[in-house]
């Protein structure tokens, strides 16, 4: 027993010898590692320098006062012991910004029919009391007939300066139109081979003065203009005018008294024709304007001196009667006047004249007019009117019997009748639609004269404007013309002729006509634009005038810039 115990003990006592023994060898080994791989180094220690020492004590005793230096003012402020809410200042708005004006154009354009179109307008600037400019356009056509063309320019300058107490304006104007007379009798194609040219000549200037509207009631207000023209045309004819107008009015309450006058002295000659015609005007008149009725009755007094001499008084009265303020008016007018013909005048209605025109005064010896006017709402305008006229000397044209494509101008000697209704109508549905239309209905009771030679009864315009959006704008237009009479000598009438013989003569029946027209312009920037235009769309050749066909469809486009 005991020597097992022995046995047991001494084995246990070798393995824990061994065991230590490993332990130790282990541990050798791990220092042996550490020391080869890892370097101790020692803490920092810092090492402060010495401080420097001052040498001397601070005397506590020199202490300087700082004294800031004030730049001040008292302002003497009155205590205000009002309680009440002070009223607001309302902010300044900032200036706006000027706005770039674009007040010149050029325009210009080509089409079919060899159409040549420019135009162009400049003015100063934005200056509201000073204004001048100048406008000049050119347009020219050549139609399918032979020497079917025509050409006109236009030039205008003028200007305005408006003063503290009176305005005054002025313009000079010129107008070219050539033409050639190359009517075409259909019967007879051959009577006319080779056109004559005509070339109409106009030089106009006008100068006027006006005093500025005042509130005084007792204000004298007044005005003063004169016009003089020259024309003349490429046969030796010549027509010039000279026109002094002027009015003064004087407001007393709801009365105003006042006087308008004109003096016109004019004359006419050709190679067979030379007349002296002048008219002098005098037309004083009391009005009467409060409570929507506007009352003006006064005298017309005429008096026709050189070639031609009689004296004339005609009454004048207007009435305007307000049923429903801004929404219905009713009107009415009496009047008589005496107009002095011109080659200048009847040529604007009819430019293939003859030569050596037969020149009188026409004498509208009563007409009596009235209708209604007003708004039906914004964007709503209309008007409608019956007129009775009695005329005296009404010029009309005929076809010359020795020169068939040239006009003479006859008279109808004797009182003729008229019998009209008018109408107007306007629409604006937006800034995008607007229409307007105009209705004449006119029946002539000649006084000597078979028929009122070239005349319709019925003529009818209107055009339209469509803004599609900012860049695209669309128009159109129509003309409705109902038939007119034209005479033809079979013989040659009187010279001077003064009434009709119908064995002499045969009646012509110029048809009627419908004139499509129409439009389209886009604005590219606020620089440029384009635009088309097209005429006479149904292509019709129809005749204003006997043997004058119009040119037919015809369409030409272009570019305009504004600057």
């Amino acid at each position: 027993m005991r020597s097992t115990k022995f046995i047991y003990s001494t084995l246990f006592f070798m393995a824990a010898c061994s065991a230590v023994t490993k332990a130790q060898d282990t541990r050798k080994t791990e220092e042996k590692n550490v020391t080869e791989e890892i370097e101790v180094v020692r803490p920092y220690k810092p090492v402060l320098a010495e401080a420097v020492k001052l040498r001397r004590s601070p005397d506590l005793n020199d202490v300087k006062t700082y004294k800031a230096k004030f730049n001040y003012s008292l302002t003497e402020r009155k205590l205000e012991l009002n309680s009440d809410i002070n009223k607001l200042q309302a902010q300044a708005v900032a200036a706006e910004k000027e706005a770039e004006l674009i007040n010149n154009y050029v325009k210009g354009a080509f089409g079919t029919s060899k159409t040549i179109f420019g135009e162009a307008y400049v003015n100063i600037g934005a200056d509201p009391a000073l204004q001048t400019g100048a406008f000049f356009q050119h347009f020219s056509q050549s139609g399918s007939l032979n020497k079917q063309q025509f050409d006109q320019q236009k030039l205008s300058v003028f200007g305005r300066s408006i003063g503290d107490q009176n305005t005054l304006s002025g313009r000079i104007n010129f107008q070219r139109n050539g033409l050639f007379f190359y009517g075409i009798d259909q019967n007879n194609p051959t009577l006319n081979p080779d056109p004559e040219k005509q070339t109409l000549n106009f030089i106009e200037g006008e100068a006027e003065i006006v005093n500025k509207f005042v509130d005084d009631p007792d204000a004298l207000s007044y005005s003063a203009k004169v016009n003089g023209y020259i024309w003349s045309d490429k046969f030796d004819a010549k027509d010039n005018s000279i026109v002094l107008n002027g009015y003064v009015n004087k407001r007393i309450s709801s009365f105003n008294l006042g006087l308008a006058a004109s003096a016109e002295f004019g004359s006419t000659k050709d190679v067979l024709v030379k007349v002296s015609n002048n008219i002098l005007k005098l037309n004083p008149y009391i009005r009467l304007q409060a409570n929507g009725v506007k009352i003006n009755a006064g005298i017309n007094f005429v008096q026709e001196f050189g070639d031609f001499s009689s004296s004339r008084i005609f009454p004048t009265v207007t009435a305007d009667f307000t049923l429903i303020p801004d929404y219905l008016q009713l009107f009415g007018e009496l009047k008589g006047d005496v107009t002095r013909n011109s080659l200048k005048q009847l040529t604007d209605e009819n430019p293939f004249l003859n030569s050596n025109i037969t020149i009188r005064n026409t004498v509208e010896k009563l007409s009596i007019s009235g209708g209604i006017k007003g708004t039906g709402g914004p964007g709503f305008g209309y008007k409608a009117r019956v007129y009775h006229k009695s005329i005296e000397d009404m010029p009309l044209f005929v076809n010359s019997f020795t020169n068939f494509n040239k006009f003479d101008v006859i008279y109808d000697f004797g009182k003729m009748k008229l019998m009209g209704l008018e109408g107007e109508i306007s629409v604006q549905v937006s800034d995008a639609l607007k229409w307007t239309g105009k209705l004449n209905f006119e029946d002539y009771s000649p006084a000597s004269e078979t028929q009122s030679w070239f005349k319709p009864l019925m003529r009818v315009t209107s055009d339209l404007v469509y803004n599609i959006n900012k860049q695209i704008t669309l128009n159109a237009s129509v003309a409705i013309q109902d038939d007119s009479k034209a005479k033809v000598y079979t013989a040659a009438p009187a010279n001077p002729y003064y009434t009709p013989d119908p064995l002499n003569e045969t009646v012509v029946t110029v048809k009627g006509f419908v004139d499509l027209g129409a439009g389209a312009s886009y604005k590219i920037n606020n620089k440029f634009s384009a635009f088309i235009r097209v005429n006479n769309l149904l292509n019709s050749s129809y005749s204003k005038y006997l043997h004058y066909e119009v040119i037919g469809l015809n369409a030409f486009g272009g570019i305009s810039y504004s600057f």
